[in-house]
């Protein structure tokens, strides 16, 4: 009977998963075609352990379970698996709550164990006795069918997780998982040769998420806006199999598509908000504590992703670590797999569990059965084609009743727009992992007024142009749908045309192919590529727990990691009028008015007194030293700092510093709009910064500490490095006019390029007793700058940044006028009828040098050479601009003393000329020395 293989299986996840079933009741109900289970509670000790997240389930209720299988079709209809009303609470795990499992882990889950135990085995359908008219082959073959079409259809799931004061909750109306065929349709679909291909779609609707507030007593006071109301997306799943009886999937992607993504975040709301994506980078980066002390890791890694992971300093390599435990490698990992379709196999599974390997008939090699698969290739994406941010600001409504929870109405001063973002993440194992993040087109927008100051209320008869503060990239219009390139919502990606896809797993290669104009090309607001990878002395990247086995019997290997991070962004535009850094200082005070405690505090460096290094341990680092690099890039930025059309700085600026301020300053009385509208704008080539650091600074230091001599590889990965290269910046003066049109910029300092870098001991209290090495060191270096000002310009900067520092009666900009604009700014190429002398400063060869050491502060630089001249424009037409020479050094003052040297123009000075200036600054430290002295040496020219 075909009852004796489905039902056990049916039976095996319901029980083991629900509470208080009775086998027998569900089994004839299973035999009658339906089952319906009402007022269920979940299995919450089970769902911890095989799940092992760092929450804890206060509650798990299923209102009801359905459950239809189709006896009679049951070749060509699926089977449902209905769930009404879900509802669990969860926390996070705290440490008391740790101490209390690690104690009574023996007693209270002994049998829970057990049962994970011997459900964490291969699935297995001869559970019941073998029916001699149903072949071996037919029943796996149903069996495989029955698994790989299974549909579960889940209506109103609700999610909760509290902590401290924060509320967050999940409501899905529905979600439905089916497969489909290759036009990912709904169908009874098999894995079939030559394809060996499984899909699947699951959709969710109507997702909406509520963030609140609640009181001491667990109350909440005020409902806030959802933060995603009504939320629809989709989910397609695509499963490559390389043959017909394989456990696991080869290749395995997972894509997620949204139309339409909008977010609303208030002043109250923002805390809790921040709160929890610091509670995920937290998570991320191990910083919660999440395993116990006893525990023993699944991964069984140095991932530098999950750098939870602790080091054993001992040895460098660290071989021991990468080796994962076969008995205890259960849990989440076998979760995960659960959820993959795996090929049920009857035959012999007890004569496979004695051998680990089998041999091959054809190739004569050992064939791995059991724990030696291949890692899958896993993509994971997100892709989604609209999505905003709003910032509201929130006010008590008057018209709440005294006995329901009072309400709040909010007003919205910000939005955020993006176009054609994706989210995707590509790896195989532990060896190698890669994201992608990419975004198409940013703008942000003012809405309506803030703090009182009704800048884009309706009766402002502004313009939507003049909302718009921030612009990045472009328009899916413009760009395309390459965000969605290769992926399973792209009909010309491989898996859509039935042809297997190809990924790129090695490091070099991947850097060679995702470069930064590729990025750029495909997107072209944001890019970010973050790429891991781990490889053995060999040169050969491990791709399985098969790989590391081998080596082990052998010489343990010698793992080598890397981690880069690259971000480029686009060219873009911005605009720092009042109303946009109004409402952006608002936000950054609304995210610091919490007293939220941080996840993980500093905690001191604990020195050992005498370490002992081998000779091998100091050669393995000299040879590879893992570090994490990271890398931004800024292409071809405008910022523009109008003039402050209101100020409430004054308000805003103590806020962020911790201070009081009374409510009676936070509005304004009038907003006075400005036409035309001086600006200071700054422009830019291309801005970089790279930072690098050691992956394992404390291995790292401590080696080279104990060393009395550590050669310069060693020292140097001892610190962090950051480098600043800023490549054709130029600033100069601009008018805003009528029409919101920014005219040509006027330059004031003419296009330069600088360079800054800096480097810091990541690890000081290691070197306390070497007081030759430095904790930080700086160098500047400025090849050439310029300032070219007249006093007309000088008096309207003046009145600008008195417009932003100073609340002035009658208007912020009141001191600023169209005649002085006139005179201060005169566009390129146009000749001003008044001419006025120019003031300009030209500083060349710039140099300075900062280190400290433990007992000394070294300071040194040098200044190539100054001029100070103004240049008066002819006054009749052809007449020569004159040159009059203020101070310019170095100078040759051969003919000082005669008359021609001050009417004769002098050449500036040759790059090959000394220096003018040369200085050298020693100060011993105050704390080291007990009659501290300095020396300062000043040479000039």
């Amino acid at each position: 009977m075909l009852e004796s293989y489905v039902t056990p299986l049916l039976m095996s996840y319901v029980n083991r998963y629900i509470k208080n079933l009775k086998p027998s009741d569900l089994q004839l109900s299973l035999w009658g075609g339906d089952v319906v289970l009402s007022k269920l509670d979940l299995r919450l000790d089970v769902l911890e352990q095989e799940l092992k997240l760092p929450f804890t389930f206060l509650s798990g209720h299923i209102h009801e379970l359905r459950i239809h299988v189709p006896w009679t079709k049951l070749s060509s209809e699926a089977v449902v698996i209905t769930i009404n009303t879900m509802e669990c609470i969860l926390k996070l795990r705290d440490a008391a709550t740790e101490d209390n499992e690690s104690c009574t882990s023996s007693s209270t889950n002994q049998s829970t164990t057990e049962s994970l135990k011997s459900a964490s085995k291969p699935r297995r359908v001869q559970q019941a006795p073998s029916d001699p008219d149903l072949p071996p082959g037919y029943v796996q073959s149903l069996i495989r069918r029955v698994v790989n079409n299974v549909n579960i259809v889940v209506n109103n799931l609700i999610l909760k997780y509290v902590e401290d004061d924060i509320v967050l909750s999940v409501n899905i109306t529905s979600a439905e998982s089916y497969t489909v065929d290759d036009l990912w349709d709904r169908a009874f679909m098999d894995i079939i040769s030559p394809e060996l291909v499984l899909r699947k779609v699951i959709n969710f609707s109507d997702c909406t998420v509520c963030l609140d507030k609640r009181n001491a007593s667990g109350k909440i006071e005020f409902y806030q806006d959802p933060l995603l109301y009504k939320c629809s997306f989709r989910t397609r799943l695509h499963f490559t199999y390389d043959n017909i009886n394989a456990k696991i999937p080869a290749v395995i992607k997972v894509h997620t598509m949204v139309e339409s993504l909008k977010l609303s975040v208030t002043d109250q709301q923002l805390p809790m908000f921040i709160r929890l994506m610091e509670l995920g980078v937290a998570l991320y980066y191990g910083e919660m504590g999440i395993h116990r002390d006893g525990d023993v890791e699944e991964s069984g890694s140095l991932r530098e992703s999950v750098p939870s992971l602790t080091v054993d300093g001992s040895d460098p390599s660290l071989a021991g670590q990468y080796f994962p435990n076969e008995v205890e490698d259960e849990g989440w990992v076998s979760w995960a797999w659960s959820f993959v379709p795996a090929i049920v196999s009857t035959g012999e599974e007890n004569e496979g569990e004695s051998d680990e390997y089998a041999e091959s008939h054809e190739s004569g090699t050992a064939r791995p059965l059991r724990h030696s698969y291949k890692d899958p290739v896993v993509s994971v994406g997100f892709y989604c084609t609209k999505a905003s941010v709003t910032f509201k600001l929130t006010e008590s409504c008057s018209e709440s009743s005294y006995y329901s929870p009072q309400k709040v109405k909010s007003r919205e001063v910000l939005c955020v727009e993006q176009e054609g973002i994706t989210v995707e993440a590509l790896m195989m194992g532990e060896p190698f992992f890669d994201c992608q993040v990419g975004v198409v087109g940013c703008r942000a927008v003012c809405l309506k007024g803030v703090m009182g100051v009704r800048d884009f209320e309706e009766n402002m008869n502004r313009k939507e142009e003049d909302a718009v503060f921030f612009r990045c990239g472009e328009t899916l219009s413009v760009k395309g749908l390459t965000y969605l390139t290769n992926s399973l919502f792209d009909y010309r990606s491989p898996e859509n045309n039935g042809v297997r896809a190809e990924f790129i797993l090695d490091g070099n290669i991947h850097k060679e192919t995702y470069t930064e104009s590729a990025g750029l090309q495909r997107y072209g607001a944001f890019y970010m590529d973050y790429l891991y990878t781990m490889e053995n002395s060999s040169n050969r990247v491990c791709v399985g727990p098969q790989d590391f086995a081998a080596l082990r019997k052998d010489d343990p290997p010698r793992m080598q990691e890397t981690s880069q991070k690259k971000i480029v962004i686009g060219p873009l535009d911005l605009q720092l009028h009042s109303s946009a850094v109004h409402r952006i200082l608002k936000m950054a005070v609304c995210t610091l008015d919490h007293e939220y405690q941080p996840y993980c505090k500093p905690q001191p460096d604990v020195v050992e007194e005498h370490v002992s290094v081998g000779p091998e341990t100091v050669s393995a680092l000299e040879e590879f030293i893992p570090t994490r690099q990271t890398s931004v890039t800024l292409m071809r930025a405008r910022i523009t700092i109008p003039a402050a059309e209101y100020n409430l700085l004054h308000v805003l600026l103590p806020a962020l510093l911790g201070q009081k301020v009374s409510t009676a300053q936070t509005s304004a009385s009038r907003f006075q709009l400005l036409r035309p509208l001086p600006a200071l704008q700054l422009q830019f080539e291309r801005v970089t910064f790279e930072h690098s650091a050691p992956m394992y600074e404390e291995e790292v230091n401590r080696t080279a500490s104990s060393l009395n001599q550590p050669s310069e590889t060693l020292l140097h990965n001892c610190y962090t490095h950051c480098y600043l290269k800023v490549f054709e910046l130029q600033a100069g003066l601009t008018v805003i006019d009528s029409e919101g049109v920014l005219h040509p910029l006027l330059p004031i300092i003419p296009s330069f390029s600088t360079a800054l870098y800096g480097k810091q001991l990541c690890l000081p209290a290691y070197w306390g007793r070497q007081s030759s090495v430095a904790l930080y060191e700086c160098m500047f270096e400025l090849p050439q700058v310029s300032v070219q000002l007249t006093r007309a310009q000088v008096m309207l900067l003046q009145c600008m940044y008195h417009s932003w520092m100073y609340a002035v009666e009658g208007g912020a900009c009141s001191g600023i006028s169209d005649a002085l604009i006139n005179h201060a700014y005169r566009p390129p190429g146009v000749k001003s009828v008044v001419s006025a002398p120019v003031l300009e400063l030209c500083i060349q060869r710039v140099e300075l040098k900062v280190c400290e050491r433990p007992s000394l502060l070294c300071v040194s630089g040098t200044l190539g050479a100054v001029k100070v001249c103004a240049r008066m424009p002819g006054v009749c037409e052809g007449q020569k601009e004159q040159l009059v020479s203020l101070v310019q050094g170095p100078s040759d003052t051969t003919d000082l003393h005669t008359s021609r040297w001050l009417s004769g123009s002098r050449k500036p000075a040759s790059l090959l000329s000394p220096d003018l200036i040369q200085i050298s600054l020693q100060l011993p430290q105050q704390e080291r020395m007990p009659n501290p002295g300095f020396t300062v040496m000043l040479l000039i020219q």
